[in-house]
């Protein structure tokens, strides 16, 4: 018998922290060539979609001069994310806001139900983040290009440096500039996984410990606390550095 179940026998604790992220198949949909049933992850998804649509659609139906809270919040977070764009792009990336507000929105949202207990978050996984950032690679890499045509290559021959420099420099910027989906999608996977895989080993520890799960209770408070700014940030950071990408793609520097 295992250590663990042992301690699971005796009526210890066998925490599994990164079972919260095991994909369920709710209504399986299997075609032989293609599996294309519908998951928790599509369902938590989908809520999350929904849930963005039910506040903005809330908030705004009944606009007035003198804003409620709601209506406040929906602005404030448009005006957050327009201001993002214009400073980062500047007043030729407006044009691509809706895509940009529309990711932000989506990331933010799946990040946030996440948290709900029993829950589960979409944008801990590989699949759902890589494909994000595919779509953003891909969206800029096709602006810069109609943009640009071939003058895009540019991008990648730095002109200020020095001439014997530059191939070892443009062999750098393309490894560097293939690299961006890889590391913009692990950096919201790997800091969603993280946080939700403290919090699920601190609730194993207050299960175990009885009168004295008060301390990891405290602390598990911190942790929520430090994950929901997180699921923030994390949203913030995707949507700068997807600007960034735009910005290159727009004014090529």
């Amino acid at each position: 018998m295992t250590l663990a179940k042992a301690e699971s026998a005796e009526g210890g604790f066998n925490i599994d922290p990164m079972y919260q992220f095991e994909i369920k198949n709710w209504v399986p949909i299997d075609l032989g060539f293609v599996d294309l049933s519908f998951t928790n992850s599509a369902f938590f998804a989908f809520l999350a979609v929904g849930l963005t649509c039910l506040f903005l659609w809330t908030a705004m139906s009944g606009s007035s001069l003198v804003p409620s809270r709601m209506q406040s919040m929906a602005e404030g977070i448009y005006e957050f994310v327009r201001n993002m764009v214009r400073d980062a792009c500047g007043e030729g990336g407006l044009k691509y806001f809706p895509y940009i507000f529309t990711v932000f929105l989506f990331i933010l949202a799946c990040n946030l139900v996440g948290m709900i207990p029993y829950s589960f978050t979409v944008t801990s996984h590989f699949a759902v983040t890589v494909f994000l950032a595919l779509s953003v690679f891909i969206t800029v890499t096709v602006i810069g290009f109609m943009k640009h045509g071939t003058h895009f290559f540019a991008l990648f021959w730095p002109m200020d440096a020095p001439a014997a420099m530059r191939p070892v420099l443009a062999i750098i910027e393309v490894i560097s500039y293939f690299v961006r989906p890889v590391s913009h999608s692990i950096r919201l996977g790997a800091n969603m996984m993280a946080g939700h895989a403290v919090l699920k080993v601190f609730g194993g520890f207050v299960a175990a410990l009885g009168v004295f799960g008060i301390i990891p209770i405290a602390a598990i408070v911190g942790v929520t606390a430090l994950e929901l700014l997180v699921a923030v940030i994390q949203a913030y950071v995707f949507t700068i550095l997807t600007c960034v990408y735009l910005n290159d793609a727009l004014n090529m520097h």
